[in-house]
């Protein structure tokens, strides 16, 4: 049994549709995952979102354990978190950032990223279709040893 790529939101993404669509689409997080697992047909992947960093912090330690790639949307934990960034550092497999805004485009106090430092790859900007990419990159850097 191969091992799955694990797909990891943030704080409020849970709220995605509803929150601030002229910023993060119409499309919720269920439709997203729907959109992934159709494009990545096949391919076994893990959907997780959680509001609380402790839970987040578990399942990227287990996503090093047991997964094969991890793609992760850190959301406002990407711009605070320090125990994230060193979650993340403890694991020896791909991690695709995500991002469905343009952080660096946006306030100033999301110029401070903790993920990206330790990230193999980063996508941001592209709303729901990134997350199809992100997989798309997870995939490759799976094949390639990346």
């Amino acid at each position: 049994m191969t091992k799955p790529i694990y797909v990891l939101g943030g704080p409020n993404l849970n709220l995605l549709g509803t929150r601030e669509p002229e910023i993060y689409g119409h499309a919720t997080l269920a439709d997203i995952e729907a959109m992934v697992r159709a494009h990545a047909a096949g391919k076994d992947a893990m959907f997780r979102q959680s509001n609380h960093e402790g839970e987040l912090i578990d399942w990227i330690q287990e996503a090093g354990r047991e997964g094969a790639a991890l793609i992760l949307n850190g959301a406002a934990y990407t711009h605070t978190s320090i125990a994230i960034h060193d979650a993340l550092k403890s694991i020896s497999i791909p991690i695709v950032e995500i991002h469905l805004s343009n952080p660096a485009a946006r306030d100033a106090f999301r110029q401070t990223n903790y993920v990206s430092p330790v990230a193999t790859a980063t996508i941001a900007g592209l709303g729901a279709q990134g997350y199809v990419l992100a997989m798309d990159a997870a995939q490759h850097l799976i094949t390639s040893g990346g």
